[in-house]
Formats: C-alpha cells, sequence, structure tokens
C-alpha cells in the first residue's frame, strides 16, 4: 500500500502590519492564519463580553507581536486621540446637569461620573498622541501640539464642574470636590509632561556633547602636534605604496575620525561605506584610494550601487594599484559613481567568459535593477568605471 504524504500548511509569519487601522493586531493575525479581517476583528469583538477576555487577548498580542520587517514607520489609519477627544467633549457636557447626592459620604455623585472619565479621556488623547501620533509620518509634530492644545482646556473644563458641585452641596464634604478639581488641573499639566521630559533630556544632551567636544578639542590640538604630524611624516618618507606608508595612513585616518567625527554614528550612506572600503583596501594591496563626494544621494551602503562599486575598487586595486581616485556625484533622485585607476588598462570584450568580476558583478548588477555601468579606457591612461543609478538619471 503506496502511504501518501501529508500535505504540509505554510503560514506566513505572525507580524502585524505597520500600515494598519489601529494596531495591526487584526490584520496580522488574519494574515496568519489565512482568514478574513472582519472576522478576526468580530471575533476579538464577540470574545470582548465574556469578562473582557477579548480585549485582553489583543492588548497582550499588541504587546508581544513584533511589527513586519523594515525601517517604515507605523502608521494608523484612526484617528484615535481625536475619538478620544469628542468623547471627552461629549461626557463633560453631560456632567454639567445637576448633581445628585452621594450615597456614601466619601464618594463622588454618580451624575459626575461622566466628568471623571473626560478627564480620563483627554489625559489618554494626550499620551495616545504624544507616544503613539507624534512617530506616525502621517501625523508628526504639528498634530500632537493640536491634540494637546484642545485636551488641556477639556481637562481644565471639569475644574468649575468639581468645585461648583462642592459649594452647592453634591458632595457630603466639600474636600473630596476639591481633590477631584485639583486632580483635573493635575491631568491636564500631565499632557503636557511629555513635551517637558523631552526637553530636559535634549538639554542634557547638548550639556554632556559640549563638555565632550571642548576635552575633545583640547586632545585633537594635542595630538595634531604631535601624533598626526609624525604620521604624515612617515608616510612622506616610506612612500604612498610602501608597508610602512599604507600602515601610517590607516592609523591617521582612525585617528582623525575619532577626532572629528564626535560621538554621532557614521550614517551607513554609500559614500560612507566607500571610504571605509577604501581604506580597507589599502591595507591590503599596495594602492591609495581617494573617495571624494559631491551632492547628496539618498543610496545606502546596502544596495547594488554600493556593492558594485565596490568590486570596480577591488578591481582597481588588485590590477593595477597606485593611486586610484572615486568621485561620487548624487542628487536627490540619481548617483553616478566613478572609479578611475593609472593602470595598464584592458578591454572587457577581451575578458574570458568565465571571469564574471566585471561582466556580472558591475555590468550586471546595474542592468537588473534599472541602472548602467560602462568600462572604458581613462583620459589619462589606465580604466574608468561608470556606475549609474538609475540609468536616464532620475528615479522618476
Amino acid at each position: 500500500m503506496t502511504v501518501l504524504p501529508s500535505a504540509t500548511i505554510t503560514r506566513a509569519p505572525l507580524a502585524r502590519p505597520r500600515a494598519a487601522a489601529l494596531s495591526g493586531v487584526a490584520e496580522g493575525l488574519a494574515h496568519h492564519l489565512g482568514w478574513s479581517t472582519t472576522a478576526v476583528r468580530a471575533l476579538f469583538i464577540a470574545t470582548g463580553a465574556i469578562w473582557g477576555a477579548g480585549a485582553l487577548l489583543y492588548l497582550w498580542l499588541w504587546a508581544t507581536v513584533p511589527a513586519e520587517a523594515g525601517t517604515a514607520r507605523t502608521t494608523r489609519r484612526i484617528p484615535v486621540a481625536w475619538l478620544l477627544l469628542a468623547a471627552a467633549l461629549v461626557l463633560l457636557i453631560l456632567g454639567l446637569g445637576p448633581h445628585s447626592y452621594a450615597p456614601v459620604s466619601w464618594l463622588p455623585p454618580a451624575s459626575l461620573a461622566p466628568v471623571y472619565v473626560s478627564v480620563a479621556a483627554s489625559l489618554a488623547a494626550g499620551i495616545w498622541s504624544a507616544v503613539l501620533d507624534r512617530p506616525d509620518p502621517a501625523r508628526g509634530a504639528g498634530h500632537d501640539v493640536a491634540v494637546r492644545l484642545v485636551a488641556t482646556p477639556l481637562a481644565l473644563g471639569a475644574v468649575p464642574v468639581f468645585v461648583n458641585a462642592a459649594q452647592s452641596g453634591a458632595f457630603s464634604y466639600p474636600l473630596p470636590g476639591l481633590i477631584s478639581a485639583l486632580g483635573a488641573m493635575l491631568c491636564a499639566a500631565l499632557i503636557w509632561t511629555p513635551n517637558l521630559v523631552t526637553r530636559y533630556h535634549e538639554l542634557q544632551t547638548a550639556r554632556v556633547s559640549a563638555i565632550r567636544d571642548e576635552h575633545r578639542a583640547e586632545m585633537a590640538a594635542h595630538l595634531h602636534d604631535s601624533v598626526l604630524q609624525t604620521l604624515a611624516l612617515i608616510q612622506n618618507r616610506a612612500g604612498a605604496s610602501s608597508e610602512a606608508g599604507r600602515l601610517a595612513r590607516a592609523q591617521e585616518r582612525e585617528l582623525r575620525a575619532w577626532l572629528y567625527d564626535g560621538d554621532t554614528p557614521a550614517d551607513s550612506d554609500l559614500a560612507t561605506d566607500l571610504r571605509d572600503y577604501g581604506s580597507a583596501l589599502e591595507l591590503d594591496y599596495e594602492v591609495v584610494m581617494t573617495v571624494v563626494s559631491a551632492g547628496t544621494s539618498t543610496e545606502r551602503a546596502s544596495g547594488e550601487v554600493a556593492a558594485a562599486a565596490r568590486e570596480a575598487m577591488l578591481n582597481a586595486a588588485r590590477h593595477a594599484g597606485g593611486e586610484v581616485s572615486v568621485y561620487i556625484e548624487g542628487a536627490p533622485g540619481s548617483v553616478d559613481v566613478y572609479v578611475r585607476d593609472r593602470g595598464p588598462g584592458f578591454e572587457p570584450a577581451d575578458v574570458p567568459p568565465d571571469r564574471l568580476g566585471v561582466r556580472e558583478s558591475i555590468i550586471g548588477r546595474l542592468r537588473r535593477i534599472g541602472g548602467s555601468a560602462t568600462v572604458a579606457p581613462g583620459a589619462g591612461g589606465g580604466t574608468e568605471v561608470h556606475i549609474r543609478f538609475p540609468a536616464g538619471g532620475s528615479r522618476g
């Protein structure tokens, strides 16, 4: 008897989408289970009536399920902060009516319950805006300030309600009403607390950075007069292509980067990556790499353009040696990279078919992503590799 292999079910990984209605929990779970998003949302609502089990499960998944891989910011279609503010306004209006006496001496009257919920909703709107809406690229800082400017008077609007209720005898004792009024004012202040914390952190960071820059400047002045000049002298005496000269040049670059780049980590952009790669090639080959960048490019070090440029630099260091110049000309929608050496040069057509370094790693790689690469003799001898992305000069 032939046993048929059992079918395997491949599920998508459980992850929350970065573009979601609220948190992405329902959409991510539906994608993982192969269900419809509407069915998953209905299940959460139905189980929410069972002692809040659905709501607790939703919050637990929101806290534990990771977001989709990527660097994009999370965006939410539902304006939660404004819905909370609308609810706070309605509840505050409902609480402006007459207030009955409390059945228990130290408890507020039931007629003031909407006012307490209104203050809580105003505070929740401010916190939601500061924590979740402010990093959202669809909203940002302007949206955050607008929400806080509306939430603050709504929270303060409960203060006269509590004071009037205490004076009119709605409370058995005036003290609970006064405490409630102070609590509303405290909530109004807490709405702006995240801004104050952020400003304090920025001031502390700037102060520490200023102290470090001062010490770094003193050390840089001393090292510039001693160590850096010594390294430059070694390069001049030993020659640019000698082992001692290459080591001295690498140490000088590392020391200058530590002194003058500060504590800010180097962004993983194209120019930074090619400079680092050129410094590494100088340690392995008798070559001097000069990397110059002009303009602003959006290309990253992890892109195909950087990989093709690194291959061109490696070929120049391995087969030509001497001085190699790398020129990066960037624009918001395009980038051009020129790698020039002064070696004997070669013709790409003469390269054997089994040598794929130039044909596939440079020309083919750029062609596959919509760019172009050419290899031609240099103006003063040697070889020039021109990498362009996109091929037309703009991403349009």
